[in-house]
């Protein structure tokens, strides 16, 4: 049974190339499956929480799903190989793109594990970590609570206080300091958040030197050139410890999704392209007081802030 009629002529060499792929036995070599090896970068730049057989059946059927027009964005010829395949193909597609995500989440989780302890802890001084261990205790603190007051943090450590998803850690902060009269100050720009994109996506020595695509590295190995919702929701994620790492994830890129952050959200992914993409044309770090771009950002703010007057 076929989910669409043809769209297009079932001739092109890329569509046959998929089909094969599709249809390649699971114990057979995985490793080069262009479907996982995208997969893989998918779910760390774009939407990591995701049923793909789920995700290709309805978006199929709709081809209104944001999601799924971002993968057939980014995979040239997927819309052809879906259009024209059996059911069993999509979902075995579906399921080759998902080992490739999940693949990713469990190699990232596992290298920056350590990693992360390596750039917070002296070497071997953690035979403790999260809120048992002072350093990695303090900075997974939710905002807005006091580590140094001894009760708090000795409920955090017996986890009387549980935290939830959307109670987001002082890491994430800049010099891992939260300001409760402006809680957007430094978020999302911490030291560690950049560690760990550069440990993923360009390359773990990378690291402690300038931003460079190696030649193995995701950013050069996907042609990514700056940095995007998915992979910094992404990051922060892969850096939290939170048994609730779901709703956290879905917290971050709520925000980053939201409209109303849309100048602030602009202004951030502006900020990150600068540090680990320095070269790239999206890097624009200042925008000149006189151009049009100036003048519409403020034309806007003026018209929020009238907005914003009348409502009270």
């Amino acid at each position: 049974m076929r989910i669409l009629p043809l769209l297009t002529k079932h001739c092109a060499s890329a569509v046959v190339q998929h089909f094969a792929w599709a249809r390649v036995k699971r114990h057979d070599r995985t490793s080069s499956n262009p479907l996982i090896l995208h997969g893989r970068h998918f779910g760390r730049t774009v939407f990591a929480l995701c049923n793909y057989p789920a995700l290709l059946i309805a978006g199929i059927l709709q081809l209104k799903e944001l999601v799924f027009t971002e993968l057939l964005d980014s995979y040239p010829g997927l819309l052809d190989c879906l259009t024209n395949g059996e059911e069993d193909d999509i979902i075995h597609m579906g399921d080759m793109l998902g080992k490739g995500a999940s693949g990713a989440q469990g190699d990232d989780t596992k290298t920056l594990k350590s990693a992360v302890l390596e750039w917070l802890v002296p070497r071997g001084q953690a035979s403790d970590r999260g809120f048992n261990h002072e350093v990695t205790g303090a900075l997974l603190c939710p905002a807005g609570l006091d580590w140094l007051d001894a009760e708090t943090k000795q409920s955090l450590k017996s986890g009387e206080t549980a935290v939830s998803g959307d109670q987001w850690p002082m890491f994430l902060y800049s010099g891992y300091v939260y300001d409760s009269e402006d809680p957007w100050k430094g978020l999302l720009r911490s030291e560690i958040l950049i560690f760990g994109f550069k440990h993923v996506f360009t390359s773990p020595s990378s690291v402690d030197k300038e931003p460079k695509a190696t030649r193995s590295g995701n950013t050069y190995l996907h042609s990514m050139k700056c940095i995007t919702k998915g992979s910094l929701a992404y990051i922060a994620t892969q850096a939290h410890t939170i048994t609730d790492s779901e709703n956290f994830y879905h917290s971050i890129l709520d925000l980053l999704e939201d409209p109303d952050k849309s100048e602030e959200v602009g202004e951030l992914m502006i900020w990150w392209t600068c540090r680990v993409f320095p070269n790239s044309s999206s890097s624009q770090c200042s925008i000149s007081k006189n151009s049009a771009l100036s003048k519409i950002r403020k034309k806007c703010a003026a018209l929020r802030e009238r907005a914003n007057a009348d409502v009270h």
